[in-house]
């Protein structure tokens, strides 16, 4: 019976040099998850120790680089959406018991060919190389992607790739300077730019009108959309969004 994941990546973090692994889950088994609809997953994981304790030792910089919502370093104060009990947690125990066999690009191409990829279900695609997302992502039907080290990376190899994760609106404006289109996460009540950002059709303020699967606008430059796409911090961390940040 084939395994529901596969091993993309398992090598140093293009972030610091850290051992890091990219699993790719949801191949037979389609994710249940309802705002990206049934999408193949991805997790940048450290292939050393699992995601809590990553980051609770400040480790997790290897798969999130200097994303402002991993908090203090020490697992405190995390805005990241991401629930690391869940996935992260069981994919990591998964891999340790060899549940995921390994795959190369081009295996993988066959596998996610005409399937949906959402590149960093956790983790930041930056910390694998570029390659590979290219690579994987040849025969695919679309895909979803976002970066928060779009200030220190080459643009034109990841700007088809991604979303460059933008944190306030001058952040905005420096990445659509670089050639990236954006994904604006923002405190409770704060909307769109107009004429530069769309509210997520996704998002529980649009209504929920799509899901990730079929929208497809979050492809970089890659997609159809000229635009970038805002919308309102949610999932666990939200709080400290509204607390901490303003735009």
């Amino acid at each position: 019976m084939a395994a529901n994941g596969l091993i993309l990546y398992e090598g140093p973090s293009m972030l610091d040099g850290a051992p890091i692994v990219v699993i790719a889950t949801g191949i037979k088994t389609a994710s249940t998850n309802g705002k990206t609809g049934a999408m193949i997953q991805t997790y940048i994981l450290r292939s050393d120790m699992p995601p809590i304790e990553a980051v609770k030792s400040g480790e997790d910089a290897s798969i999130c680089g200097g994303c402002t919502h991993r908090g203090d370093g020490e697992g405190k104060q995390r805005s990241c959406y991401v629930t690391l009990m869940h996935g992260p947690r069981g994919v990591y125990a998964a891999y340790k018991r060899g549940s995921y066999p390994k795959s190369t690009s081009r295996g993988a191409q066959g596998v996610f060919a005409d399937r949906m990829v959402r590149l960093g279900t956790y983790g930041d695609p930056a910390a694998a190389p570029a390659w590979l997302w290219t690579a994987v992502l040849h025969k695919t039907a679309g895909h979803t992607g976002y970066t928060h080290q779009w200030k220190s990376i080459d643009p034109a190899a990841w700007h088809p790739l991604v979303m460059a994760s933008a944190d306030t609106e001058a952040e905005m404006h420096e990445a659509h300077a670089l050639g990236y289109r954006t994904f604006r996460v923002t405190p409770i009540g704060v909307g769109p730019i107009k004429g530069k950002e769309i509210v997520c059709p996704a998002s529980h303020e649009a209504g929920q009108l799509v899901e990730c699967f079929d929208c497809k606008a979050c492809m970089g430059t890659s997609a159809k959309a000229r635009v970038s796409i805002q919308i309102m911090a949610h999932g666990t961390g939200k709080k400290y969004v509204n607390e901490s940040r303003a735009v």
